[in-house]
């Protein structure tokens, strides 16, 4: 039984991974990552949103020395902190009536 839904979970992961070459499903899948909801803000859940975007872009061949050393930085941070500047920038908005949307940079 665990060998099909391994399977399953890797050609979700690949589908997955294709979608995110899209950059307008790449933003809003981040965006719907930043938003609060019944159960809160998941800084695990952000920071596995972020290598998939980073591995999509890496098989368009579009993630430069730079952009890995942002990444890095990061994910040092989500994982040093569990992400508790994200999510009180993220609460704070919330509480003036804003959330965060991410678009693509023209």
């Amino acid at each position: 039984m665990s060998e099909v839904k391994t399977q399953r979970s890797r050609h979700y992961r690949e589908y997955l991974i294709e979608s995110l070459k899209n950059p307008e499903r790449t933003a809003g899948y981040i965006s719907v990552m930043l938003e609060l909801d019944e159960e809160g803000y998941d800084a695990n859940l952000l920071q596995l949103t972020l290598e998939e975007v980073v591995e999509a872009r890496k098989q368009l061949g579009d993630f430069s020395e730079v952009r890995q050393q942002h990444f890095e930085k990061l994910d040092k941070m989500l994982l040093e902190t569990g992400g508790q500047e994200i999510l009180a920038l993220i609460e704070f908005l919330d509480a003036l009536g804003y959330r965060i949307g991410i678009v693509e940079k023209e």
